[in-house]
């Protein structure tokens, strides 16, 4: 197949009159929803109905196929790190993390085809797939790092490896995609340190986000006192659940439910 150059839109976005730009953003998302359902060779027409333009204004901001092609997938990918980046700032120290590899593993499976046009076509050193693959390793990076410095995930990881594996996992479900979450939770399981190298503190920030095991207790009542609570979560590796009071208090202790760790 002959190569076509890795080109762009006639103008770059910024340079764009306000309706314009309107317009281009509305092109992107028309696009990225298309190629997502009926893959890279998503009729243009369609395209351009979804956006709410004519055939023409999709030609005048991307003159081939090939142009929207990679102008969707780097739009798609600057959203996705641009979101990892929120969570970093937003979600507790080295939850970004398991929320990102979420994230990726969905982006793969659902721009394969997308990814596979434009590399075969312009070849995996191009322009916009090497772009595109440094953002998500550094993303991938950011967001490792800070699981790790929390205490969340092995330190003899780095995010190549988080990559292959991830890509490994899309690959290896690509026939039954329902089991991609099962196969992901069991990559970060194996990415966690043993339960005995954690910190109280990463124990404790696991439990909260719901990723370790779960572990019924008696009703919250049934403890004697405080101090026999704090020795049950302490030393416990688990998400603890109480269930509601059963009634053999007598209803001194209240009947209110806990969910602890």
């Amino acid at each position: 197949m002959t190569k076509t150059p890795d080109k762009a839109a006639a103008r770059p976005p910024e340079q764009l009159r306000a309706d314009a730009r309107q317009n281009h953003a509305r092109l992107l998302a028309a696009a990225s929803e298309a190629f997502a359902e009926h893959g890279a060779d998503a009729p243009l027409e369609d395209i351009a109905r979804r956006a709410g333009v004519g055939i023409g204004t999709l030609y005048r901001h991307f003159p081939t196929r090939l142009d929207l092609q990679a102008a969707a997938f780097r739009n798609q990918v600057t959203v996705l790190c641009g979101q990892a980046e929120e969570h970093l700032d937003e979600r507790p120290r080295g939850h970004a993390f398991f929320d990102w590899i979420k994230a990726l593993a969905a982006y793969m499976t659902s721009k394969r085809g997308l990814s596979k046009a434009l590399m075969e076509a312009l070849g995996k050193d191009a322009e916009v797939i090497s772009t595109c693959w440094v953002a998500m390793r550094d993303t991938t990076e950011r967001t490792l790092t800070e699981a790790q410095q929390a205490g969340l995930i092995r330190t003899d990881v780095d995010p190549i490896d988080v990559m292959r594996l991830v890509h490994g996992v899309v690959s290896g479900s690509e026939r039954a995609p329902e089991q991609t979450p099962r196969l992901l939770s069991i990559m970060l399981d194996g990415l966690r340190p043993q339960a005995g190298s954690l910190s109280l503190r990463a124990k404790a920030s696991l439990r909260s986000a719901g990723l370790g095991p779960r572990r019924e207790l008696p009703p919250l009542c049934a403890f004697q006192n405080k101090s026999s609570l704090r020795r049950v979560v302490a030393g416990a590796d688990f998400v603890l659940i109480w269930p509601l009071c059963d009634g053999s208090c007598g209803g001194r202790r209240g009947r209110k439910g806990l969910r602890g760790g």
